[in-house]
């Protein structure tokens, strides 16, 4: 019978769908034609790179480098023929999948009760090794006619059957301080017949695949060649002397109901459904009632404003004329955002800076808003490993138009002159940031032996190849394009004296202003962030698109409207420099969501070395400064057409 291990789901930044068509789940469409097998031809098993889990009692990461399954301390059986990598996407290489051939042998419809692959030796040196992965709950990543091979659990929650992708390469001993290692692999195996085209054999489908590790230390190879398994008795390396293992596996086949189709189903679990509903109906309900607050204040108080200054210019027109003498009860002189008219829209500090960041911002927002539509209408197959990521680099390298555009059109509007630095930098600044800071992170996984997240040098210069062939040619296109266009020109004039900027109260200064309102759209995405930190780090299958998509909308609206209210605030106070304040007070954003990594850092995991430590800090301030460019740009923007609609909604003397 089949043993249910119940173990967290492991997979690195997959890219995995839920297959509801509902709004708040990704359905996906293959990716791949399917195969069908007669009986007896071989079903090909690859193997794929071991990656950590967190350990089942309290849920702790205990590293987060992944290791190629041929690494030597490992002694894993090798094909007869040699080993032999498949061709991946550059999305695939960039998330660490190193798939490879194996010399397991598995024809469809044959079962085979026991059998051996090869005896190895293993020295103290490589049993302190393993033994290390071990107790950092590694999990091995096999792939049958490319579905992962993994382990069947329950969810009592829901009462429905599931698999984790991936299965354990060891496990703790009943002797305390000692671990096991898994030397033997029960595959059970799921088909489902097909009818033939025409006449012929029947064929069968693969549509899953259950691996249930055992230690067994008296498996051997006999003398005729065959082999022996044994009882489960625990195998435990020794580190003062060496150890002989016999690799062995079994198969069996089990007819399954389960569609071609929809095989990834079982992989596809949502844990706590409810809660993670309940959770999202949450921060919905809180920001639309933010929004709203904040929409019926500012038309409330900018309407009775208008009106007030509108009609103190009308009085003024009459005393001009000799008509009236006296301002009716209730209308005052010109306060507030409307003495700063003449100042709101002087240009701002360092415009070359600012415009480069907001070009940027534009290429990240209309990137990752594609990204997440194409994944929630299910183009990006599961069947296409790092399809996601693929799409997401070629997508930023494709629209370095609209950065280009962008950023050279608010250049020309701030009044800038050195276009030329400005078509340069636009394509080379914010890109340069993350390539430099992603090729340091991978100098620590290139000095790791055996690490299958440091990219090949090959496939590092096909990415500055995309920059430079791709990205920086349409960057400069756009750019071209909108130094062409005239600038945006401001609904009022700006006077040649600078304006006095009044103290102005604590709130409202940079950095309490910053925090207040980046605890906003952090925690419109705070729930589905969660999810994605364990896509990334903890190895667990991320696939609810539509939850993606209805936090993305929601962090993107609370962005707009905390700003706005913000630079309301601060123009009352007559502050007229409100265009970086803007940037960065929707950019405050990422410092939450790196204070959030770093609170997961201490209290979630208890990494060991150097390499997994600098490389969680590493990648979590990366994405945490893109976030920082990203919100900006959208506060900055939707504050612009606000100053701009206000200030022309006013008559000006």
């Amino acid at each position: 019978m089949r043993s249910h291990n119940y173990r967290s789901a492991t997979a690195f930044l997959s890219t995995l769908f839920l297959l509801q068509p509902t709004i708040s789940s990704a359905f996906y469409l293959p990716g791949v034609a399917p195969t069908s097998y007669r009986q007896g031809q071989r079903v090909p098993l690859n193997v794929n790179h071991l990656t950590p889990s967190s350990t089942p009692e309290d849920e702790t990461l205990r590293s987060i480098v992944a290791l190629d399954y041929y690494h030597p301390g490992f002694h894993f059986c090798r094909p007869p023929n040699g080993t032999e990598y498949i061709s991946e996407s550059l999305g695939s290489i960039l998330f660490g999948d190193r798939i490879s051939n194996s010399p397991y042998e598995l024809y469809m419809k044959k079962i085979e009760p026991c059998r051996a692959l090869c005896s190895v030796t293993f020295g103290p040196e490589s049993a302190s090794f393993v033994n290390l992965l071990i107790w950092e709950y590694y999990n091995l990543n096999f792939l049958i006619d490319g579905l992962p091979a993994g382990q069947s659990n329950f969810d009592n929650a829901t009462d429905t059957h599931f698999y984790s992708s991936g299965f354990a390469l060891g496990s703790p001993s009943q002797v305390e301080g000692e671990v096991q290692l898994h030397n033997h692999y029960s595959m059970y195996i799921d088909y489902h017949e097909v009818a033939p085209p025409g006449r012929g054999d029947p064929q069968y489908r693969v549509v899953g695949v259950e691996v249930v590790p055992s230690s067994r230390k008296n498996s051997k190879i006999l003398p005729n060649g065959d082999a022996e398994c044994g009882e489960e008795v625990p195998l435990i390396l020794s580190e003062d002397e060496d150890t002989e293992v016999t690799w062995t596996y079994s198969v069996s086949w089990h007819e399954s109901p389960t569609a071609w189709a929809t095989r990834w189903d079982k992989y596809l679990h949502v844990f706590d459904p409810k809660i993670h509903w309940f959770s999202l109906f949450s921060s919905t309900l809180i920001v639309v009632l933010l929004v709203g607050m904040v929409a019926a204040t500012l038309l409330r108080a900018l309407r009775k404003d208008i009106a007030r200054y509108n009609q103190v210019d009308q009085y003024h027109l009459a005393d001009l004329n000799g008509t009236s003498a006296v301002l009716e009860d209730g209308v005052q002189e010109d306060s507030g955002w409307k003495l700063v008219h003449g100042d709101v829209f002087r240009a701002p500090k360092y415009p070359l800076l600012l415009s480069v960041f907001l070009g940027s911002g534009a290429q990240l927002f209309v990137m990752t808003g594609i990204t997440i539509a194409f994944a929630l209408l299910g183009f990006l197959s599961p069947s296409n490993r790092g399809s996601l990521g693929t799409v997401m680099i070629l997508l930023y390298a494709i629209l370095a138009s609209v950065g280009g555009y962008v950023s050279s059109r608010c250049y020309k509007t701030f009044g800038g002159e050195a276009w030329k630095r400005n078509i340069i930098l636009t394509p080379v600044l914010i890109p340069g940031v993350v390539f430099g800071t992603f090729f340091f992170l991978n100098l620590f996984l290139w000095a790791q032996p055996g690490s299958s997240g440091a990219v090949p040098f090959f496939w590092m210069l096909l990415i500055v190849g995309i920059w430079f062939v791709i990205s920086l040619p349409l960057s400069f296109a756009g750019s071209w394009v909108g130094f062409k266009q005239a600038p945006i020109s401001p609904p009022v004039r700006s006077n040649q004296i600078p304006r006095q900027i009044p103290h102005a109260p604590g709130y409202l200064r940079p950095i309490p202003s910053m925090l207040l309102v980046g605890i906003l759209p952090f925690g419109a995405i705070s729930v589905e962030l969660f999810f994605i930190l364990n896509s990334i780090w903890v190895s667990k299958i991320y696939y609810m698109f539509g939850f993606l998509f209805l936090c993305y909308g929601l962090m993107v609206i609370t962005c707009a409207a905390s700003t706005i209210l913000m630079i309301y605030f601060l123009l009352c106070a007559e502050n007229y420099h409100w265009r970086w304040r803007a940037f960065f007070t929707a950019g405050s954003c990422a410092v939450y969501i790196f204070l959030y990594a770093m609170f997961n850092w201490v209290s979630k995991m208890s990494l060991g070395g150097l390499t997994s430590n600098v490389l969680y800090i590493g990648y979590s301030a990366l994405i945490s400064f893109l976030f920082f460019i990203m919100t900006g740009t959208i506060g900055f923007f939707s504050t612009w057409a606000f100053v701009q609609k206000i200030y022309g909604s006013i008559k000006i003397d």
